[in-house]
């Protein structure tokens, strides 16, 4: 459990100081970062560190917006860093010209396939799914059947996450998010009857699992009809006090966390519906971040988010400072992975100079270049570039006869597709 902050004490001194603090900038440093106590503390100077909590704490009461979830208050304030990064969110993740990342329309299918594996991938992870992401990324493309829990968790959040593209105009509801948490649930909890089902027992507690020590106790089950209704119409209606939709997606993200309306997979609900939000307020670049990768490497961040926020007296400023920074860390790894796969088509590029060899063959061709053990199958063409069983087996037809691959038989109606031993061979003479 975090270290209890002092209780907030009125003193003669405190708005000198808070006045004081601002004029040196210590106070905008701290707030930017939005420390808790646990921090705060060590940044005493002329000063007691209850003294400087204190003016800590007035200032984020004097700016600070207040929402209502059932009978519970929330409060949060907009501090400088948070404005400059809504404004390059604004500027780069939202909107309707897609120019600005440089991904080429004929390109965004594939990106957003990737992204959502990713997605599904780094979630599922965070909830104890123990796989790699290379066998992970081969059933999906593959659409195997999975073997395991593990694999079932990152199939389900796969499917999950195409389920919100489809209906990301849509406005949710309880039933929407029942349904969510269904698709997220399928055959991993241990009791099937949990799944796309509110808890009906107050017997739920989140725990530190290294220490067994409940760090947190959600709201009785007698409230989560009005606590889901509030939730559901903070999502859909517009505030009388306009509140930015990238920090709405964070509060949501938040409360269902908080709220812990089911047994189990509350995680995975809580960011496929911020992801929902996100889409739904035409924030389209959000469909190629992977924001729970991010949250999956800096999961003790993630966790102390939430328990600072509680802790701090339902405080959310700390959950959507971390929150925001993740998303900054996504989109700047977006566009170091698009700068990579662009490398790739214009890698890729030469092999189009082979007579009747298409973008989409060009491509396989590199895949098998680049990985000479690499078994193909017709399914993985399918998912990989969005294209029907036909076309898919056109092209490894094509690829076939022109002697780049050769065919695996692996039963009466399965096949599998390898390099040829001609393949090098024939690649020089057209890209040496």
């Amino acid at each position: 459990m975090l270290e209890a902050a002092p209780k907030y004490i009125k003193e003669d001194n405190t708005i000198t100081l808070m006045v004081n603090l601002q004029g040196d900038g210590t106070l905008k440093k701290i707030q930017d970062d939005y420390l808790y106590w646990d921090k705060i503390k060590y940044k005493a100077k002329n000063c007691t560190p209850e003294e400087l909590w204190n003016a800590v704490k007035l200032y984020r009461f004097i700016r600070s917006n207040t929402i209502r979830f059932g009978k519970n208050t929330f409060s949060y304030m907009i501090t400088d860093y948070i404005q400059r990064a809504l404004h390059q969110f604004d500027m780069h993740i939202g909107g309707t010209l897609g120019s600005n990342i440089g991904i080429a329309e004929t390109d965004k299918t594939k990106f957003i396939i990737s992204s959502i594996m990713e997605e599904a991938i780094s979630s599922s992870q965070m909830e104890g799914a123990n796989t790699t992401r290379k066998k992970a990324k081969e059933m999906i493309q593959q659409e195997k059947k999975p073997k395991n829990k593990s694999e079932q968790m990152i199939m389900n959040n796969y499917i999950t996450m195409k389920y919100i593209v489809q209906h990301k105009n849509e406005a949710i509801s309880a039933e929407k998010i029942l349904y969510l948490h269904k698709l997220i649930s399928n055959n991993t909890l241990d009791d099937a009857k949990d799944e796309g089902q509110f808890r009906d027992h107050d017997d739920v507690h989140v725990v530190n699992h290294v220490n067994s020590e409940i760090v947190h106790t959600p709201p009785l089950k007698d409230e989560l009809n009005v606590l889901v209704k509030d939730l559901c119409d903070f999502f859909n209606k517009d505030n009388e006090d306009f509140i930015h939709p990238i920090l709405k997606g964070c509060i949501i993200h938040f409360m269902i966390g908080w709220i812990h309306p089911f047994t189990d997979g509350n995680g995975r609900t809580a960011r496929a519906i911020f992801y929902w939000y996100m889409l739904k307020k035409g924030y389209w670049l959000t469909e190629y971040l992977s924001i729970s990768r991010i949250i999956k490497d800096t999961k003790a961040q993630y966790e102390k988010a939430f328990l600072y926020s509680e802790a701090g007296g339902n405080d959310l400023g700390y959950f959507i400072t971390y929150h925001i920074m993740t998303m900054e860390k996504s989109y700047a790894a977006l566009k170091t992975y698009i700068s990579k796969k662009q490398q790739e088509v214009f890698q890729a590029a030469k092999f189009m100079k082979i007579p009747n060899v298409n973008d989409r063959m060009a491509q396989i061709l590199k895949i098998l270049h680049d990985d000479s053990d690499r078994i193909l199958t017709t399914k993985e063409i399918e998912v990989r570039f969005n294209v029907s069983n036909f076309t898919a087996r056109t092209d490894l037809k094509a690829l076939v006869e022109l002697e780049f691959l050769d065919i695996i038989q692996v039963n009466k109606k399965k096949r599998n597709f390898i390099k040829s031993d001609k393949f090098d061979l024939i690649i020089g003479k057209y890209t040496s």
